[in-house]
């Protein structure tokens, strides 16, 4: 009588498409996201192309441009000169400590601050600060007229966004920045001044000294402020342009327009940066 054998079926093989579906399924979301920066990059140099267009033929009101000057220039005024001045507070505090360490000599401690200032501090912490205030005010304010189709009314009316929406803005920020920049630079070196002096007993006028700036210094820091007051509007106007999903979608437009201009000013400053120090090394 032979005794029947139960045969158990082996364990399937683990599925080998697992792994592969997997990978796929990570660069497929690089992918996504590569696609997704290469449409935003289009988009942003489309308004950016547009307002360039309208600056200069375009129909834009003169009255638009005040009001943005005094939205963008005149209530940042505060904010960034108490900012500024703090932070010229404690760069000098900081450089101060480390020269004594070193040498302790201070008599180019205001020379070098001044140069540092010019070249860079100045324009980009400034920048910086703007971006957070007025990057999210021109990306809720135009996300707001989105959600509530005032910019699909302007549309209807044969009326261009870019023209009336993002120009005024573009040329209100291009001259409000730099005025701000060199008000909240002139701020940070005074309040630098008064540190120098209370920590470090040095008089100010050791510590106005501008021997080590040259025009170098003073057209990295032009250019660097004309950059960025015209990066500012132009991505946070498109970031609220693009905004959707009602009042939702303008609270992640105006993180978006903060987020995108900061990164804008970052990579503007070392692009920038490198040029100005390739063609003005001194």
């Amino acid at each position: 009588m032979s005794a029947t054998t139960e045969t158990h079926p082996d364990p399937s093989p683990p599925d080998a498409t697992e792994g592969v579906e997997a990978e796929l399924g990570f660069v497929g979301s690089i992918g996504a996201a590569f696609l997704d920066i290469a449409v935003a990059a289009r988009e942003l140099y489309s308004v950016f192309v547009r307002t360039l267009y309208y600056v200069f033929r375009g129909k834009r009101v003169k009255g638009a441009v005040l009001h943005q000057m005094n939205e963008i220039g005149v209530k940042s005024v505060a904010f960034i000169c108490i900012t500024m001045g703090f932070i010229g507070m404690i760069l000098v505090y900081q450089s101060g400590l480390q020269a004594k360490r070193v040498v302790p000599d201070f008599t180019m401690l205001g020379a070098t601050y001044l140069e540092l200032l010019v070249r860079d501090f100045a324009a980009s912490i400034g920048a910086l600060m703007l971006a957070t205030r007025v990057g999210a005010g021109i990306a809720a304010e135009i996300g707001s007229m989105v959600v509530t189709e005032q910019v699909d009314a302007l549309r209807m009316s044969a009326a261009d966004p870019i023209d009336y929406l993002v120009v005024p803005r573009f040329l209100a920020s291009l001259v409000m920045t730099l005025a701000l920049i060199v008000i909240a630079g002139t701020v940070a070196f005074c309040s630098g001044a008064a540190t120098a002096y209370v920590f470090f007993d040095v008089r100010p006028d050791i510590f106005f000294n501008m021997q080590l700036v040259d025009v170098g210094d003073f057209l990295t820091g032009f250019t660097k402020c004309m950059a960025y007051g015209a990066a500012i509007p132009i991505v946070s106007s498109w970031c609220g342009l693009s905004t959707f999903g009602g009042s939702e979608g303008v609270g992640w437009a105006t993180t978006r327009a903060v987020v995108n201009s900061s990164l804008a000013i970052i990579i503007l400053n070392f692009f920038i940066s490198a040029a100005g120090f390739l063609i003005f090394p001194g």
